[in-house]
C-alpha cells in the first residue's frame, strides 16, 4: 500500500488521523492547504455568491498539490497519507453550487481528474452531524461558526452517493461514533489496524468500531 486518503465530514477529525498515522508509520503527510484560502470565510457569510469561485479554486489548489505530491514520491517514504482526495472538489460543489454552475464545474472538473493517482485505500470517518457539530464549535474556528446542520447532513449524503459508484479502488466507510482516537489510543491502533492488517475489495465497505 502506497497512497492512503483520509476523507470525512467536516468536523469528523480526519486530519487529526491522518497527522497521527503519518507520525506513527513515518509516513509522507499531505495535508489540505485550506486556511489560506480567501474565499472561505466569505463563503460561510454568503454562499450564493461565493460558492463558485471558492470551489474553483479549490479545484486548482487540490489538483496542483495532488500531482505534485504524489508524482514527485519521496523514496524515504513510501507511503504517503493524505487528509481528503481530489474527489472532494465534486462532493461540495455538488452540493453548494446551482445547476448550471456545477454543469460548467463538472466539465472542468472531469478534464483534469482522469490524471489523478488513485488512492490504493480510501478511508471515510464516518460520524452523527451532532457529533459533527460538537467537534466543530470546540476547535473555535470563527468562520466555521455559521455551518448549519442541514449543510452537514447535505455533504454527508454528497459523499455517500459519491462512494457508491466507486469501482476502481477500495473504499473503507469507518463509523466513529462510538470510539475516540485522539483521546483513547487503544483506539487508534483499532483503527490503525483494521487499515493495514485487513485487505478490501473494489468500491464500498463498511466497518463499525465500537
Amino acid at each position: 500500500m502506497q497512497f492512503i486518503a483520509i476523507e470525512g465530514n467536516i468536523g469528523a477529525g480526519k486530519t487529526t488521523l491522518a497527522k497521527m498515522l503519518s507520525d506513527d508509520l513515518q509516513a509522507k503527510l499531505i495535508l489540505e492547504q485550506f486556511a489560506d484560502n480567501p474565499f472561505l470565510p466569505k463563503f460561510y457569510k454568503d454562499q450564493d455568491r461565493y460558492s463558485f469561485p471558492l470551489e474553483l479554486s479549490f479545484l486548482a489548489d487540490r489538483y496542483n498539490q495532488i500531482k505534485k505530491e504524489i508524482f514527485n514520491r519521496d523514496l524515504f517514504y513510501p507511503l504517503v497519507i493524505a487528509d481528503y482526495y481530489f474527489s472532494k472538489t465534486r462532493v461540495f460543489a455538488q452540493n453548494t453550487l446551482k445547476r448550471d454552475e456545477y454543469h460548467l464545474f463538472k466539465k472542468i472538473f472531469d478534464m483534469v481528474s482522469e490524471s489523478i493517482p488513485k488512492p490504493d485505500l480510501y478511508v471515510y470517518l464516518h460520524a452523527d452531524t451532532q457529533k459533527l457539530l460538537e467537534n466543530i464549535k470546540k476547535r473555535g474556528r470563527d468562520y466555521e461558526g455559521d455551518i448549519s446542520e442541514s449543510y452537514l447532513d447535505h455533504i454527508r449524503e454528497g459523499y455517500f452517493n459519491y462512494m457508491k459508484q466507486v469501482r476502481s479502488f477500495p473504499v473503507l466507510v469507518v463509523d466513529i461514533n462510538k470510539i475516540d482516537f485522539v483521546r483513547n489510543n487503544s483506539h487508534y491502533e483499532m483503527i490503525r489496524e483494521v487499515l493495514f492488517k485487513s485487505e478490501y475489495k473494489l468500491g464500498l465497505n463498511r466497518l463499525i468500531l465500537s
